[in-house]
This record gives structure tokens, C-alpha cells and sequence, in this order.
């Protein structure tokens, strides 16, 4: 039997993986949970990671435990293929930030050998005897993806299902698919990183929020990013969700190779028309999942629901995750109650303060142009602190979009030039601070003194009637060590202003 005729038959868990030959590239989450599942099944597993720290180490030893054949770490490790028990491997499961031209995986293509990511090989694995078979609800897109797959879990909880989130999101997917009792579905966010790197799932229904253009760097152009976000929608078996004000969405579903019967639903913010869901006079509607729908529309709740700050960008993604879990015939009121239950994550729309009539919102989990703009978009008179590492991606739209909202600008980020290239372009008149905030050198805690500097300009500017919007349209790897800790950054320095002025939050 050839090596792909072996991957071929292994579709399931009780599949014989024993003695596969397989090398897992990269010790992240997803990288760490895959070389842990070889393991389990058999799999004759050699684990690379270009890192040599002491937490590889550590997962090393865990591995090696587990019964991990070896784990190579070093950079010296990432540039060639490596054997497996002396013979070259069968199979490559990578992390999903290994670009595709990274060496060793380069090599592995050159070589014919398969390339597999976490998803692909936990679609393998989902059925085991004994134990339940989850339907799959994906969701991919720019942004909001972790809202909308909380979201999805929150209103399958509330319909009395055994229900988890997981994927580019918490819980590693292999960690959900392990579960000894099964689940009834999981709601999977799957990063185009992930996308690519995936061959076959056939999910019950799938979504694409949005498309901007975002991971230039990775993908190589925006062409090839928007070619795996589409993947997400084929072979799904009920219904493909695409966004009615993004017309790529549609032409993505329009292309795919779906399961016969599979349905195109699209949401909208406005008022729906046929199989769609939408909004009526600030009620959430389904025009799609009900027998009469050319004439009739359910409730699904009401835009009060969503919570205090209910921006356009997230009633969207309400609707959307409401569309998955009616493609699965979760009743309207499950999908009110989940709605009511969903607690936001920290760093999304997130109200920190409000003193003096002004608000302080962070929204740090805005690392790109498009998720920036449907920040900006939710105010109407803005003091913007922005800038980070922009990704190869251009700011010339979204500040001639937003220019006649912005009262000024607050610039962070070890390198904010190409954003106040833009700012000088299309908002010459918009007051731009920066020269106080600029980071000192690479210690990641420059970055928590930069955005309390930022935090203090902000409130010297800041009117009443006025958001003070931290939304970087930039990743944060320059000055802080992930979108969270510069949220964090935002929130201290906030409360540290809050208590010098006697104000509370």
C-alpha cells in the first residue's frame, strides 16, 4: 500500500495510525495538541520548533513523555525535512502560522509529502466508537470570528445541547474532538491560516463574516487570502451564511462545491428580504429557516439583546451566528437567551471608563484596517489611539473614511509611519500626536509606558460628548507581546488616569 492510499483510509479515530510516520511542525497550541493526538493514535511522531526556550522544553519533555518519538528544537532544526526513525516521513500536520515557503515545509512539497494542519486532522479523527459525532459550525472572515463562534456556543448552551467554541479560538480543536463523551456541536473559528492548510471537512453549515485585506505577508496577496477564506465553504452540507453588504462573500458561496441541497442564506443589518436575516425597527429577524418565509419572519430578539454597546459590526455578527444555529434547527428563543448569556471577550468594543462625559473604549482585538473601521464607524466624534505593526496592509481607505470623525490622533507602535503617511493625506487637518509616545527599544514593557503616555495625550485632547477609541488597525508584536496585553496596557493606564484625576470608572 502507498503512503497515499494510507491517508486515505484514515477517516476515523479506530483508523490504523499506528507506526505513521509523521513530523509536527511548530509546539503553539495547535502544533503541541496535534503531536499529543499522534501519539495517542500510534503515530510514529517527530515534533520541530524553531524556538529553543525553556517553555519548548517543557513541552518537549511533556511529549517525550507521552510518547513523542524526538523533538527537534533550534532553528538549525526548521530547514529540512527530518526523518522519522530513519525514513522520511509520510505526513507533515503543521502549526497554522508556518507560512507555506518556509523551508522545511517547502522542502516537504518539493518532496510529495503530504501537508496537513490541525483541522484536517481532527476532521479524521472526529468519529470514534462509543462516543457522540458533533456537527460542525465553522466561521471564518477578517473579523469577529471569536465573537461570533462565543456566540454560536452560547446559543446552542442555551438550546440544551452539549456544545464548545474551539479552533483559532481557547480551546485547540484536537482538545474538543478528544473529549471522552463526544459533543452534540462544536462551533469552530478557522483562521485563513488554518483554511489553507485544510484539504476536506464537510461542516453542517459555514459562514464568512467579512473579507479585508489582512495577512498580505503570509498569503503573498490578497487573491490568495481570499481563496482560503473560501474554503470554508465547501462541502458544507446546509447552509453556506454570506454577508449581503460584501458581494465577494456571495461569489465565494457561488463557487464552492457544496453538498447537493446545501442552501446560500445571507444577513444583512438592514431589512431582510427572502432567505435572509436582518433587522426590523431593532428586532432581529430569520426570513430564511421557516416554511413560510416569503411572507412571514420569526423573532429572534432584539438589538437590547446584544448588550450596552451594540455597534453595526456586531449586530452583524449576531445575525450570523444566529444563522448557523437555525441551519441546524436551534429554535428562535435559544437564539434570544444565547445572545442575553454571551459575555463579549475583553479587548472587543470593550467599556473601560466613563468620566467627564467622555468615554474610554478598547478595542485592541482591532488589528487590522477592517475591524478598525467598524470600530470608528460605531462613534461619531473620536480621539484615536492607533499604530502597531501594520501587516502590509494600506490605511489610505480607512482614514478618508473616518477623517470627519476624528477630534485627533494618538499614535503608538514602534514604526507608525505608514499610518501617519495616510492621516497627513486624507486628514491634514486632524491634530496627530505621537512624538511623546514612540517606543525605546524591544522590551515589550516600552510598550505599556508608550500607551500610558498615549492614554494621558488622549485625555488632554478628549472633549465631553467624545470616545477615546484604542483601535490600533495593527498586530501589537512591536511593543507588546499580543493584542491582549496591550488591551491590558490600555486598561491600567486608563484606571491609573481615573484615580491621579479623583474620577471613578
Amino acid at each position: 500500500m502507498t503512503g497515499t492510499e494510507r491517508l486515505a483510509q484514515l477517516t476515523s479515530w479506530d483508523a490504523d495510525w499506528s507506526g505513521l510516520r509523521v513530523v509536527v511542525t511548530g509546539l503553539g497550541l495547535s502544533g503541541f495538541s496535534a503531536a499529543d493526538t499522534l501519539a495517542e493514535l500510534g503515530a510514529e511522531v517527530v515534533a520541530v520548533d524553531g524556538q529553543d526556550t525553556p517553555d519548548t522544553r517543557g513541552k518537549a519533555d511533556t511529549l517525550r513523555i507521552v510518547g513523542v518519538r524526538d523533538v527537534l528544537l533550534g532553528e538549525q532544526h526548521t530547514t529540512t525535512v527530518p526523518d522519522v526513525g530513519g525514513a522520511a516521513p509520510e505526513l507533515i500536520v503543521t502549526s497554522p502560522g508556518w507560512r507555506p515557503d518556509q523551508p522545511l515545509l517547502a522542502a516537504a512539497a518539493a518532496a510529495g509529502i503530504p501537508i496537513w494542519g490541525d483541522v484536517e486532522l481532527a476532521w479524521r479523527v472526529r468519529e470514534r466508537a462509543g462516543r457522540k459525532t458533533a456537527d460542525w459550525l465553522v466561521v471564518t472572515g477578517t473579523n469577529g470570528k471569536t465573537t461570533t463562534v462565543g456566540m454560536v456556543e452560547s446559543m446552542l448552551l442555551a438550546a440544551g445541547q452539549r456544545a464548545i467554541a474551539c479552533g483559532n479560538v481557547g480551546t485547540p480543536i484536537l482538545d474538543a474532538i478528544r473529549d471522552p463523551e463526544g459533543w452534540d456541536t462544536i462551533a469552530v473559528e478557522l483562521s485563513s491560516f488554518q483554511l489553507h492548510w485544510t484539504h476536506h471537512i464537510e461542516p453542517a453549515a459555514s459562514a464568512v463574516l467579512n473579507i479585508a485585506e489582512d495577512h498580505v505577508d503570509w498569503h503573498g496577496s490578497f487573491e490568495a487570502y481570499c481563496a482560503d477564506k473560501a474554503r470554508i465553504y465547501e462541502h458544507t452540507r446546509a447552509a453556506c451564511l454570506f454577508n449581503e453588504a460584501e458581494p465577494l462573500t456571495l461569489r465565494m458561496v457561488e463557487q464552492a462545491d457544496v453538498a447537493e441541497g446545501c442552501r446560500a442564506v445571507s444577513f444583512s443589518t438592514d431589512t431582510p428580504g427572502l432567505s435572509m436575516l436582518g433587522v426590523v425597527d431593532g428586532i432581529l429577524v430569520d426570513r430564511a429557516f421557516l416554511e413560510n418565509r416569503a411572507h412571514q419572519a420569526l423573532e429572534l430578539g432584539h438589538l437590547e439583546d446584544l448588550g450596552p454597546i451594540a455597534p453595526q459590526h456586531q449586530v452583524a455578527n449576531a445575525l450570523a451566528a444566529a444563522g448557523l444555529v437555525r441551519a441546524i434547527g436551534v429554535p428562535p428563543e435559544a437564539v434570544r437567551d444565547g445572545l442575553r448569556a454571551y459575555q463579549p471577550g475583553d479587548h472587543r468594543i470593550q467599556l473601560v471608563a466613563k468620566a467627564d462625559d467622555v468615554l474610554w473604549i478598547n478595542d485592541s482585538k482591532a488589528t487590522n484596517p477592517h475591524a478598525a473601521d467598524a470600530s470608528l464607524g460605531a462613534f461619531s466624534h473620536v480621539v484615536w489611539i492607533a499604530g502597531g505593526l501594520p501587516k502590509g496592509v494600506s490605511y489610505d481607505e480607512l482614514v478618508a473614511r473616518h477623517a470627519a470623525r476624528l477630534r485627533a490622533v494618538v499614535l503608538i507602535g514602534a514604526d507608525p509611519g505608514e499610518l501617519s503617511a495616510a492621516l497627513g493625506r486624507h486628514a491634514p487637518d486632524v491634530p496627530v500626536l505621537s512624538t511623546a509616545v514612540r517606543d525605546t527599544g524591544d522590551d515589550p514593557s516600552d510598550g505599556h509606558l508608550a500607551m500610558a503616555a498615549a492614554v494621558r495625550e488622549a485625555d488632554a485632547v478628549a472633549r465631553p460628548g467624545d470616545v477615546v477609541l484604542m483601535a490600533p488597525a495593527a498586530a501589537s508584536m512591536d511593543q507588546f507581546a499580543s493584542y491582549a496585553d496591550r488591551g491590558d496596557a490600555f486598561i491600567n493606564a486608563v484606571a491609573r488616569l481615573m484615580d491621579t484625576k479623583g474620577l471613578g470608572s
